[in-house]
């Protein structure tokens, strides 16, 4: 496991603050929310612990500023998912950041975003809230197919001008 430097630490702040302005601020709720870009950015480039860290941290710290509701720790575990599961499959696929390939990156978005928001979140609201499940699971799935090819396409154009600008290193990633 690689350790956390000052690079990343900063990398990370940046990306917790931009979760919470788009979770929370540039937001239509139910309809447009591109929160979790920044915690499945964090999981892929910088490795699944700062992607869980920033999902982790992001959410709480969105619930102190601006609450929707009570705390509930469910949704942190989901939001700490959202940037380890893509990680992990993201190393497990061994992307090459130089030249990614696009179905490699939009498979570790998928298999995440499948487990965290289409499957778990519509689980936890429905044993928590009595929200009807396969209408939530049908509405999160119907978010997902736009969301998930948005993530896989700005990701790959986003890291390769980012690592041929020197701003992220083999070393970083």
């Amino acid at each position: 496991m690689k350790k956390l430097n000052t690079k990343t630490m900063v990398i990370s702040s940046f990306l917790i603050a931009l979760n919470i302005v788009l979770s929370r601020i540039v937001t239509i709720p139910g309809i447009i929310n591109f929160g979790g870009f920044p915690i499945i950015f964090g999981g892929i480039v910088l490795g699944p612990m700062v992607g869980g860290i920033v999902g982790g941290v992001g959410d709480i710290l969105s619930h102190i500023l601006r609450p929707t509701g009570p705390f509930m720790p469910h949704f942190v575990l989901t939001s700490a998912l959202t940037g380890i599961i893509p990680g992990i499959i993201a190393k497990v696929l061994k992307v090459d950041w130089a030249k990614p390939a696009l179905w490699k990156i939009f498979v570790s978005i998928l298999i995440g975003q499948v487990i965290t928001s289409i499957i778990m979140v519509p689980y936890f609201r429905n044993i928590l809230f009595d929200h009807p499940l396969m209408v939530t699971m049908t509405r999160a799935a119907s978010k997902q197919a736009v969301n998930i090819p948005a993530y896989s396409v700005i990701l790959k154009l986003l890291v390769p001008i980012l690592y041929k600008a020197g701003t992220l290193k083999e070393a970083d990633i």
